[in-house]
């Protein structure tokens, strides 16, 4: 696994919407003056009478959406995520979640590799607030692929989603063909004396520092933990007590996030010495992407540092 190759996240996006819309006549998509970044506004230029641009109206965004979904759509809806879930919050609880309407809730510049446009549109809360309301399922890919194979899975999966894009190209984890199962983490490598777990522009990151600590005579099993709720338990405690030691490594408030969730399983389940490698509560700043992520922590080196901190536990 190389991870030489790069794609974006949003354009994988817009390419699931086009062959869902060519599909499925059932399909819309609303979005909120950023249609043109997300690429979900490319589904205009084949089925603009199922395309909605609200503007700047995220709750409207959202209450729309749950209209069409109780008028028989499948609706897709997207904007930042600092703007969905972030000012949106009681209208996805009420109006989505509460119904259990059928609403795929997709939103791009999660996390800090957003970059100059500073901590107030940084979101690293989003997992942590959308894994709390009941009945939303939330995804976080890994790469392009495993993005368009989500979103297109999700289209057949009753009920809301809330599914977590990055704004930058990353790199490409997973082969054409990679078929997304919901609930089910991806194993990407096996080792007996460690295991990361990741979720999202984390995962590549994880393999690098898998791979150093193979030259370090550490064997670290690496688990792409996509799907955030609902979780793979199952999973989860295979690989912790095969390995008895756990790092998780997520573009998020280490508070509520992936590995409080991971956490969360296997306290109840299968207690082993764990380190949570993420945003540690603070917000982010103005910078380049590639500076703020090795500024607050978010690398393979730091990944291996947590690592190498549980060896002797």
């Amino acid at each position: 696994m190389t991870l030489s190759r790069v794609a974006a996240m949003r354009d994988a996006y817009g390419d699931a919407l086009l062959e869902l819309g060519a599909e499925n006549k059932d399909v819309v998509v609303v979005g909120a003056d950023t249609t043109s970044s997300l690429k979900s506004g490319v589904f205009a230029t084949k089925f603009p009478e199922r395309f909605f641009n609200v503007g700047i109206a995220e709750q409207n965004l959202v209450s729309i959406a749950a209209g069409m979904a109780l008028a028989g759509k499948i609706a897709y809806a997207g904007t930042y995520a600092i703007f969905v879930p972030g000012k949106s919050v009681d209208q996805i609880r009420n109006n989505i979640a509460y119904p259990n309407l059928n609403v795929k809730i997709v939103c791009s510049h999660g996390g800090i590799s957003v970059g100059p446009d500073g901590a107030s549109h940084q979101q690293v809360e989003d997992i942590a607030i959308m894994r709390a309301v009941p009945k939303m399922k939330v995804i976080v890919p890994a790469d392009a692929v495993s993005t368009r194979a989500s979103i297109k899975a999700i289209a057949t999966i009753p009920g809301p989603f809330y599914v977590r894009l990055t704004r930058s190209s990353t790199p490409v984890v997973y082969d054409a063909g990679f078929q997304y199962e919901l609930g089910r983490a991806n194993v990407l490598r096996e080792g007996g004396d460690l295991a990361i777990v990741a979720c999202g522009i984390m995962v590549p990151e994880a393999l690098k520092a898998a791979e150093s600590l193979k030259t370090k005579g550490v064997a670290a099993s690496v688990v792409d933990l996509h799907t955030i709720k609902p979780i793979d338990s199952e999973t989860l405690v295979k690989f912790a007590r095969r390995c008895g030691r756990v790092v998780t490594a997520e573009e998020h408030n280490v508070m509520g996030g992936m590995g409080s969730a991971v956490a969360e399983i296997l306290g109840e389940q299968c207690p082993v010495p764990m380190r949570r490698v993420g945003v540690m509560d603070t917000f982010g700043e103005s910078g380049e992407a590639g500076e703020l992520l090795r500024k607050y922590g978010l690398t393979a080196a730091n990944i291996e540092q947590a690592a190498l901190g549980l060896k002797g536990q």
